[in-house]
């Protein structure tokens, strides 16, 4: 376990345990759930045994399907038809191999209510509390027991539970002047919608004026089992929700499928194994030109056998063919040839010498000439890469796969280019010495045109001197460009998505109508990006989340103040914008917004790596809830000197106790673009501020001592670390930034 975090409310808790990457899901929910019930005794009586879930990567949904009218039967729909229409396609769809996590986003089902009448409440002389108690204790079963008859044993079972509206109707409450009472008597039951505390509508193109129109929608998210293949899950998923069409999915409701994560990979694998391909074919084309032919087509078969290594040796550490390991072959592809090439030119070499030995001799005192450099030239590589297996974090799974599979590529490399390349030169040279080789004893063309470009540079030692100076001139003028933010610094590439998140957040306390407008005026405002397909408005609650959403718990949003709209692009082939740019410009139009004060809007685009909290995180450390959301508001304006999209404010508070947890604010930014980089030197100045506020005055009385839990390495499974954070002065005299601790 790496982070325990905790949320309280008037009435609950919610508790967040983060283990470190790589444990395994399973292992992390047995584990908890044993600690529980291990101290199910310290629970007060009348507290529920608490609700143990997990949260993974393999619940994340691959395919999104959201059902939602056509504008022209919009009328004949209600929220409430449409969730139980979309309850049946998901029964049918979790009956699929391999799907997993299933679960609808909507308004939600129909409902059987009993509202009760004051006026005949009190004339039969009935009380809430009778009603209420009726209606509970009928509609309920339970085992009663077992019943053996003639060899056979039968489970009895008591009660039934209650779903028709006669049966809740003439349910007997009481007697009055020798008449019964029935629930009838004293309320209405219908059946309808229940009360609307959240709303769910697609926004779809309208063919004739461009705009978008709103109808009442329902989402379906589908998730696949851990280990299986995503891209056949998604088309499996895809096909069945085709064969619906017309039977179970009636006419005059559309299936919008608004996210397809198996196409996506699909796309990305094709791409890279096109640039695969591509790179191979350049680095053929280029040894033909520039030594021959013969050389080329080796290298055409060296290639291919030393990917098909790789991939076996992949397959055998557990990694599968995904965007980083095939990106790791086509980093490596350049390099893993270097081998083969010197082994090809040096053999070239000594066949020109004419010397009288057979090629086959010559062959092997060439391989023998360049071994040693080749050995020493492919370890260098090796050693280069190593260091990438050890990240640690979230990162350290994403980018194992480069090191892995780019090493094991360099080492069959160098096995190829020593024993099959020699082989194959045989082979296709034929066993004729001196053939179409006389200009290789001197290097040929690229070696006399080397040393026509060198002797000069070369002649004294003052213009080697000067040459060695301008290239370091030019290294250093090129560092320069970074600090001018001509050059951005990202470990990551912008990827180019199909989908954008707008995240709003309304003061505490708004009305779910009034969320609801706010989300379809920003759809308003988006009309006239033409790259946007469509969009799913959620008011009440969140989107089905994605990766970035697992991570930053968008799947707990939920709140009549809380709302976010699922912005669908055109895919790449249709656009010639990125999906960055396009949020950019989402963002400016939505500043056009007129909202309440207290409110925030957040564009929010999916990383290209694995997903984070924030770009930046402070957390305040003090004595009281006042103090520290001082301090916070404080280095919340510091941020905010710093050209970036957002300040999020959170208070999280902790009862002091045993645990020794104390209570802390936390500030989360996010950066607004890719040349907004902390090398500015605004960022420089708050960085330097901030780390005056965590290095200040520490004079006056010591305060009691505050602690942090935080998992030790190597502790037992049953204790935490307590690590002591500096003494921080307690008289409210003292500055506020000198004793405010920020980390990051």
């Amino acid at each position: 376990m790496e982070h325990v975090y905790s949320q309280t409310q008037d009435d609950r808790v919610m508790v967040t345990v983060r283990f470190l990457v790589g444990t395994p899901s399973d292992s992390a929910i047995l584990r908890v759930h044993e600690k529980i019930r291990a101290n199910m005794d310290r629970i007060p009586s009348g507290i529920p045994e608490p609700l143990v879930v997990g949260r993974g990567v393999d619940d994340v949904a691959i395919v999104v399907a959201t059902l939602a009218p056509d504008a022209a039967s919009a009328e004949n729909w209600s929220p409430s038809a449409l969730y139980g229409l979309a309850q049946e396609v998901r029964t049918s769809l979790a009956r699929l191999d391999d799907v997993g996590l299933t679960y609808l986003v909507g308004t939600g089902p129909d409902e059987i209510r009993v509202e009760p009448d004051p006026e005949r409440l009190s004339r039969l002389n009935v009380t809430l509390d009778q009603l209420l108690g009726k209606i509970t204790s009928a509609n309920r079963s339970f085992l009663a027991g077992t019943v053996r008859q003639e060899g056979e044993a039968l489970q009895a079972v008591a009660g039934q539970t209650l779903g028709t509206i006669p049966a809740i109707g003439n349910l007997l409450i009481t007697s009055r002047d020798g008449r019964p009472v029935y629930v009838k008597d004293v309320a209405t039951i219908t059946v309808g919608a229940g009360t609307e505390d959240r709303q769910v509508w697609h926004y779809g193109r309208d063919t004739s004026s461009g705009g978008l129109t709103p109808v009442p929608a329902v989402s379906i998210a589908v998730a696949k089992r851990a280990g299986a293949n995503a891209v056949l899950i998604a088309e499996e998923v895809r096909d069945h929700l085709e064969s619906l069409q017309g039977s179970l999915i009636p006419e005059g409701v559309s299936v919008h499928i608004t996210r397809d994560y198996g196409e996506t990979a699909n796309e990305k694998a094709n791409e890279l194994l096109f640039h695969l391909a591509l790179a191979t074919v350049s680095i053929v084309i280029l040894v033909v030109v520039a030594i021959g032919w013969q050389a080329g087509l080796v290298v055409a078969i060296v290639i291919p056998v030393t990917i098909l290594l790789t991939l076996f040796a992949a397959q055998m550490m557990g990694y599968t063919i995904n965007r980083v390991s095939l990106f790791a072959l086509i980093f490596a592809i350049g390099i893993l040839v270097d081998d083969a090439i010197v082994v090809i030119e040096n053999i070239a070499r000594h066949w020109a010498m004419n010397d009288g030995r057979s090629r086959a001799s010559a062959a092997i005192a060439a391989v023998a000439e360049v071994g040693n450099p080749t050995i020493i030239a492919t370890l260098t590589v090796v050693a280069a890469l190593l260091p990438m297996m050890f990240v640690s974090g979230m990162m350290g799974p994403y980018m194992s796969p480069i090191p892995a599979v780019a090493s094991a590529a360099m080492l069959f490399s160098f096995f190829v280019a020593v024993v099959l390349t020699p082989w194959a030169m045989l082979k296709i040279a034929g066993r004729k010495a001196g053939e179409g080789h006389h200009e290789a004893a001197d290097g040929g063309k690229l070696g006399r045109l080397f040393r026509a470009a060198a002797r000069p540079l070369l002649k004294t030692r003052s213009r080697a001197l000067a040459f060695l100076l301008l290239v370091g001139f030019a290294t250093l003028a090129s560092m320069v460009l970074i600090y001018t933010r001509h050059v951005t610094v990202k470990l990551l590439p912008f990827d180019n998505k199909s989908e954008v998140q707008v995240v709003l957040d309304m003061p505490e306390g708004t009305a779910l109508e009034m969320t609801a407008r706010q989300l379809g005026e920003a759809v308003r405002l988006l009309e006239g990006v033409p790259e946007i397909l469509s969009v799913q408005a959620h008011a009440g609650t969140a989107a089905p989340f994605n990766f970035n959403g697992l991570v930053r718990h968008y799947f707990l949003r939920s709140g009549p103040e809380l709302g976010d709209l699922q912005v669908n692009l055109l895919p790449k082939g249709e656009r010639s914008r990125e999906s960055h740019a396009i949020a950019l410009e989402i963002r400016e139009r939505l500043a056009e917004l007129d909202l309440p004060s207290g409110s925030s809007v957040k564009v929010v685009e999916v990383p290209p790596g694995p997903p984070v909290m924030a770009t930046l995180q402070a957390e305040i450390y003090g004595p009281d809830p006042d103090i520290r959301r001082a301090v916070a508001q404080r280095v919340a304006d510091i941020f905010r000197a710093v050209p970036i999209s957002l300040i999020s404010i959170s208070a999280r508070g902790f009862l002091p106790g045993a645990s020794a947890l104390r209570s802390t604010a936390r500030i989360w930014s996010s950066t607004a673009s890719r040349r907004q980089t902390s090398t500015s030197p605004s960022a420089r100045f708050s960085a330097s501020r901030l780390r005056a506020i965590r290095t200040g005055a520490r004079g006056g009385r010591r305060s009691p001592s505050f602690w942090r839990c935080r998992r030790q390495t190597g502790a037992s499974d049953s204790g935490f670390s307590r690590r002591l954070w500096p003494p921080m002065p307690c008289r409210a005299a003292v500055a506020l930034s000198n004793w405010a601790m920020w980390c990051a």
